[in-house]
């Protein structure tokens, strides 16, 4: 008697470029154990997807509009505590890699090497093992024996969830009104929020918050 197949992984795939999700989408449905059953155009999108329908693994870019992949792995951790959760990104930073994980993330895939690494890490993710590219192993020892040497641990979150949501709409360029409207929140507490982060981060303005959202990855340069 032979055993019944079993059902595909499916899966949510995010990211802000058609082309970028048609070429992943290739990879993964070119395997019989992998299946993209939604796709989402930003992480608020991606949200509601998985909402919609049964999910086994998201896919999300770490910067997208509206709502970046780390933003929506945070909302998602919450929401669907069993779903597991990949980061795609185009930068090989340590730093982002460890936002990944803080936000919920059990892995991370480089888009230069996703024709390598996306199919092993999705069946990684779904074993309940974290996904390492090879670089990224280096570059955590490195982190972690110079912190070591200067007597620090691992780095903690400067900004809070609230503070890199407004940061994300202040660099996209969205006034105290539109940031208070699509976070539900007063424009005095948009504006207390904002000069929190300009002294916790030691900058003076709103471009200097716009060159910090690049570097964290909240948005695109």
């Amino acid at each position: 008697m032979t055993m019944p197949a079993r059902a595909p992984i499916r899966i949510l795939l995010a990211d802000d470029h058609a082309l970028v999700r048609r070429g992943v989408r290739l990879i993964l449905d070119s395997e019989p154990d992998l299946t993209v059953v939604a796709e989402a155009g930003d992480g608020a999108e991606a949200v509601a997807a998985a909402r919609r329908q049964p999910v086994d693994l998201a896919i999300l870019d770490v910067a997208m509009p509206r709502m970046t992949g780390l933003q929506a792995a945070r909302e998602l951790s919450v929401l669907l505590p069993d779903l597991r959760i990949l980061m795609l990104s185009m930068y090989d930073d340590v730093q982002y890699f460890f936002k990944a994980l803080r936000s919920g993330a059990s892995g991370y895939v480089l888009k230069s090497v996703a024709d390598r690494d996306l199919v092993e890490a999705c069946r990684a993710a779904m074993r309940g093992e974290p996904f390492l590219y090879p670089g990224a192993v280096t570059a955590l020892i490195r982190d972690y024996l110079d912190r070591a040497r200067r007597g620090e641990g691992v780095p903690e979150q400067v900004l809070t969830v609230r503070e890199e949501e407004v940061l994300k709409l202040v660099a996209e360029g969205h006034s105290s009104k539109e940031i208070a409207e699509e976070l539900f929140i007063s424009v005095k507490t948009v504006e207390r929020h904002r000069a929190n982060m300009l002294h916790k981060l030691g900058l003076r303005d709103r471009l200097d918050l716009t060159r910090y959202a690049i570097r964290a990855g909240l948005i695109e340069p």
